[in-house]
């Protein structure tokens, strides 16, 4: 590949898209209390919206339009209404509003994607599949009514902490380091992984103009890339690090949840699943697919609220490999509508000293860029 800064820029931003970064650009978060209006210029419609759900709201239209940011926006004055998209998006979002108001009770059951479905302008006539209909997978036709066989979801997180070596194995896991590559757009570049008891998570992919930092330290987390400012974590950024660094994850999924549903799910490379849809109290659901014969994890889906609607992401699990006498997942990859990327592990130990130095927080730029006076 023939690298220069230009391409480094690209990559990089491309990767921090998939990791979470707005598709609108990014800027140092305010705190959690403050509403759009309070941070942003020019709000109209979403009023009273947490301001760190604005950037994200942003991106489902743009991946539920198929746009990017100039369809509505000016490069660089978001605020300004120069463009007749922009109005019209308003005008979209009022209807979308009113919509689930006088029709579901306020419920937020049509969206944006619910007539758009990737296009800046819906359709409306329904497309003709080559493809004949699906039975629903994992389900068996007795007399042609369709009989279900569906074990219970503390059957199924049973059959997974036994597939990993069992509880025990698992909860002695203290520390993870893995190195491999992190593959994305078309590129290729090493990675190192640290995960630490406690909920600690750092991944540094390097870059040839430095390190892409994802990090959490158990209670708050951060982005960080070459010559960009940290991006500190909200909302389900934080939900997912703290999951994705739960070393015991698997043991706490009977308390993690206050309810359940159990359906029979996709095929996943080949693979017949079961589908366990877990509610939690005051946040997203978490869509869990396990193998059903293996009882192991193949795919996680979670979603980030926004004002609009849910935006999804999914991590597909494979190549496990007993290590430790515990089975770990080699190779995953986390996709979002606007992006993917793949990790593959090439090393992996555990239960060695992890510092905690490495989980520190970086403080904030000076606000002079340390330049000092009359510079």
């Amino acid at each position: 590949m023939n690298w220069n800064r230009k391409s480094a820029t690209l990559v990089a931003t491309a990767v921090l898209l998939a990791v979470g970064w707005s598709v609108l650009g990014v800027r140092a978060q305010s705190p959690a209390t403050k509403t759009a209006e309070q941070q942003f210029k020019n709000i109209q419609v979403l009023k009273g919206v947490p301001a760190e759900q604005i950037f994200p709201t942003m991106q489902f239209i743009s991946v539920s339009l198929g746009v990017e940011c100039e369809f509505c926006h000016v490069a660089g004055a978001f605020e300004k209404d120069d463009k007749d998209n922009k109005k019209y998006a308003r005008e979209m979002m009022k209807m979308m509003f009113a919509i689930n108001k006088d029709n579901f009770e306020g419920h937020r059951e049509v969206t944006c994607y619910s007539c758009h479905r990737g296009n800046n302008k819906p359709v409306g006539t329904p497309i003709i599949s080559d493809l004949a209909p699906k039975e629903a997978p994992g389900e068996m036709r007795k007399g042609g009514v369709v009989q279900a066989k569906l074990p219970t979801a503390e059957q199924i997180f049973d059959s997974y902490l036994k597939a990993l070596g069992g509880a025990g194995a698992v909860d002695k896991i203290s520390s993870r380091t893995m190195k491999g590559k992190i593959q994305f757009a078309g590129s290729e570049f090493p990675i190192d992984i640290f995960n630490k008891d406690g909920g600690k998570r750092i991944s540094l992919t390097h870059m040839p103009d430095g390190d892409n930092v994802t990090a959490y330290n158990g209670h708050e987390g951060w982005m960080a890339a070459p010559g960009r400012p940290l991006r500190e974590m909200h909302g389900a950024d934080l939900d997912g690090a703290a999951m994705d660094a739960d070393l015991h994850l698997a043991t706490r999924l009977k308390q993690m949840f206050r309810e359940t549903k159990i359906e029979a799910g996709e095929k996943i490379a080949d693979h017949e699943t079961y589908l366990v849809t877990g509610e939690r109290e005051g946040d997203t659901p978490v869509k869990l697919y396990f193998d059903q014969q293996s009882g192991l994890l193949l795919r996680l889906m979670r979603f980030g609220e926004t004002a609009l609607g849910r935006l999804p992401t999914q991590i597909d699990y494979s190549d496990y490999r007993q290590t430790d006498g515990v089975q770990v997942p080699f190779r995953w990859t986390l996709a979002r509508a606007n992006g993917r990327f793949t990790i593959q592990v090439s090393e992996l130990q555990q239960n060695v000293p992890v510092d905690d130095a490495k989980f520190v927080k970086p403080p904030p730029p000076p606000p002079d860029g340390g330049k000092g006076p009359g510079r």
